[in-house]
């Protein structure tokens, strides 16, 4: 099959099965999910401001070292609240807190339609099918869903909810989601523009998961899950 025939297939099949996820979403409405009202179209294939950032990926993979790389590795496996255990402090255990657990499942649900509507709607190449010689940390994600970076919106999601829940750690919060979001340039899964809208989607959710009354009722019990815990003021 044609390489053109192989990516407008997977295109297809990422499509219909955002579609279907996407009636599933649980408290963001259809107009929140639609991040085309407000996240811009990628750089073009091809021009200054993506060649710019093909040169950037090299120069990131050229210059990471062992430790970084080890690094980005984990954060590539680790999709839950969990990333944040070193920030959040001892007894961060999600396995100990329910409610907290179902907060951070309930953001991590959202989230993911969001980011998955989004890339079917912008459809970006990742960065191994632009140029092969990128060696990134895996090639098994789909082809066609490099913008935005659903690690990107799910850190910054997740750190909005938990900086609300404890606002002494939001700086530490929106640090470590910079820092996992970066993780994807380090593994070459992303490019630059990908991290930035994955940003401004993961904030945008959070934000708008806060202002949901039905969200809200499993946030108070997760504040006080994590109040009982001494993790959270």
């Amino acid at each position: 099959m044609h390489p053109l025939s192989v990516l407008l297939a997977a295109a297809l099949a990422s499509a219909a099965a955002t579609s279907a996820f996407a009636d599933a979403a649980t408290f963001l409405s259809p107009v929140e999910l639609d991040a085309g009202r407000f996240l811009p179209p990628p750089p073009a294939e091809g021009s200054p401001p993506a060649l710019a950032e093909v040169a950037e990926l090299h120069a990131i993979e050229a210059a990471r070292s062992p430790g970084a790389l080890a690094h980005a590795k984990s954060d590539d496996v680790t999709k839950d609240a969990s990333i944040f255990a070193a920030v959040m402090g001892p007894g961060f255990d999600l396995k100990a807190l329910p409610a907290t657990a179902r907060l951070m499942s309930d953001v991590r649900h959202d989230e993911k339609v969001a980011a998955d509507a989004a890339k079917a709607h912008f459809g970006r190449k990742r960065p191994w099918i632009v140029d092969p010689t990128f060696r990134s940390c895996t090639r098994e994600d789909e082809p066609l869903t490099s913008y935005p970076s659903g690690h990107a919106t799910m850190g910054f999601s997740m750190a909005v909810v938990l900086a609300d829940l404890a606002p002494d750690k939001a700086p530490a919060l929106l640090a470590r989601a910079e820092d996992y979001a970066e993780s994807r340039m380090v593994c070459g899964m992303h490019f630059r523009a990908d991290i930035v809208a994955g940003q401004v989607l993961g904030t945008a959710v959070g934000q708008d998961l806060l202002h949901s009354p039905a969200f809200r009722a499993d946030r108070a019990a997760a504040a006080a899950e994590l109040r009982a815990a001494r993790l959270a003021p």
